[in-house]
């Protein structure tokens, strides 16, 4: 008797939109802006996020209109996944789009949030949005507990 492979463990290129947007688990760690370093190329994450990020339940408000709203907001694929730095260590496109599992608290294993928010892997409730915060102040918000 075969089982079927659950779809977040098929490669990504084979995923239906809908399976693509189940395998995101709602972190929200990829809305925090960025600094990137011109001379080393370093990536530094701040806990600033985008004025339309929800911090209640870390998801984007106007998710379908995103890139219409904020133009430089990155849509993620699968060719993206696999080579973007700047996607945190815990992001499910990454980690899939390098053949690795996802976490044991991902939502499409346990079935909710819960065990993601014990780990402390949503950002919503922490970060500070852009309305507060000037642009020539993002290093003073810079991170390091994003892997």
């Amino acid at each position: 008797m075969s089982r079927e492979v659950p779809f977040w463990q098929r490669p990504l290129e084979s995923l239906n939109p809908a399976e693509w947007e189940a395998l995101c688990d709602g972190c929200a760690r990829c809305c925090l802006q960025k600094l990137e370093d011109e001379e080393t190329a370093e990536v530094y994450y701040t806990h600033v996020v985008c004025r339309y990020l929800d911090p209640a339940t870390s998801r984007c408000g106007c998710y379908s209109e995103r890139s219409e709203k904020v133009p430089e907001c990155v849509v993620v694929t699968p060719e993206l996944a696999a080579t973007a730095d700047w996607l945190p260590g815990t992001c499910a496109y990454r980690l899939r789009a390098n053949n690795q599992p996802l976490p044991g608290w991902h939502p499409l294993l346990r079935g909710d949030q819960t065990d993601m928010k014990r780990a402390d892997i949503m950002i919503g409730e922490i970060a500070i949005s852009e309305e507060h915060v000037h642009p020539d102040e993002l290093e003073d918000h810079i991170i390091d507990w994003i892997d």
